[in-house]
């Protein structure tokens, strides 16, 4: 049988033993009346980690993202991010479908917004203007490699938007990764934001589930935006379980999958490719041919997924040992030998060294 390693997400992870012993010995209730004690333990767990007042548990981050966006704007009103967010690319157009929200996006370097970008973002009050109400920024940043959002600019950027009237929404599906590679706690970012959703599904191995963490009375009224969006869960407890046991046991791990994600793009780098260095667990790496090598690769048992335009992008997780590390590089190399056509063109190969 082939070996296969599967590098195309860090949502592709199975439960462990340990968590899915957490899952069948959970004690529940009905969440929607507020009577499961597992979700309820969950949630107070989390806002203690991100030092906010209150935290709602979800099925899913962009279901906590749009709950944070219907908060942050009223119908009709405007929401500033990055032009390469998670919000704006990935969430099916929620913002418009389900809110009527207006995004604008934003050009910034590694994923960031700068405070005079969102300076220049911010119209003035018109009849003609959407009026902006939120800046959403996003740690780590996905579609950018996981690069890390460090907290001086981050707070910079945040106060800017205070400055000009807007509340502040983290994306941080990846926070955890954002702490682990820094030693900061995740809390150094969240006391900069109004709302703040943490996925524990990702690099934290739960099978589902994330939770929007903020004030008291931004998490009542999201617990009825929750409903309203289909988000009111009932025995919870059962899945809830595993997002705790993730959220107790596997964040300091998250440095295994850094560090497999550097060897990763070494090795990738000795075979030939064009590879941005990764500062947590995605390596993205350039290609012409972005189909052709995901394809090559796949056909070897290696999967990934496409990047950004130009690039294919892999993805370290709790499944993956340094066995699957090694392996995914030979292939990588002995695809780059039999396919010359592969080769990254010096154009896009010094795009990439020079990058930021």
């Amino acid at each position: 049988m082939q070996r296969v390693v599967d590098l195309r997400s860090d949502t592709v992870t199975r439960p462990s033993t340990g968590m899915r012993r957490a899952m069948a010995e959970a004690e529940v209730g009905d969440d929607v009346f507020g009577e499961d004690p597992t979700v309820r333990e969950l949630e107070e767990y989390v806002a203690e980690l991100l030092e906010k007042p209150a935290a709602l548990y979800a099925p899913s981050g962009t279901m906590t993202n749009q709950i944070s966006l219907n908060l942050g704007c009223g119908r009709g009103e405007e929401a500033i991010l990055h032009e390469e967010a998670h919000v704006f690319n990935y969430e099916a157009g929620a913002p418009a479908m389900l809110s009527g929200v207006q995004v604008r996006p934003v050009a910034g370097e590694r994923g960031r917004v700068s405070p005079e970008a969102l300076r220049r973002a911010v119209r003035p009050e018109n009849v003609h203007f959407a009026p902006a109400r939120l800046l959403c920024l996003e740690n780590t940043h996905n579609a950018c490699g996981g690069l890390v959002y460090p907290v001086v600019p981050f707070a910079a950027t945040a106060a800017e938007a205070r400055d000009l009237g807007l509340r502040v929404h983290l994306d941080g599906a990846r926070l955890f990764n954002a702490a682990v590679a820094t030693g900061e706690p995740a809390s150094a970012w969240c006391r900069h934001a109004d709302t703040v959703s943490v996925c524990s599904s990702k690099g934290l191995g739960a099978p589902v589930g994330s939770l929007i963490a903020g004030s008291r009375e931004d998490i009542e009224r999201a617990r009825h935006v929750r409903k309203a969006f289909g988000g009111g869960m009932r025995q919870a407890g059962v899945i809830a379980a595993a997002s705790l046991y993730a959220f107790r046991n596997n964040i300091e791990r998250l440095a295994e999958d850094h560090e497999r994600a550097r060897r990763l793009a070494e090795g990738l780098a000795d075979a030939g490719y064009a590879v941005e260095p990764p500062e947590t667990n995605i390596v993205l790496v350039a290609s012409e041919s972005p189909d052709a090598l995901l394809r090559d690769l796949a056909d070897r048992g290696v999967l990934a997924t496409p990047g950004r335009s130009g690039y294919v992008r892999l993805c370290t997780h709790l499944d993956i040992d340094d066995r699957d590390i090694e392996y995914a590089v030979r292939v990588a190399a002995e695809v780059r030998t039999e396919n010359p056509a592969r080769r990254v063109a010096g154009s896009v190969a010094e795009k990439v060294a020079g990058r930021p």
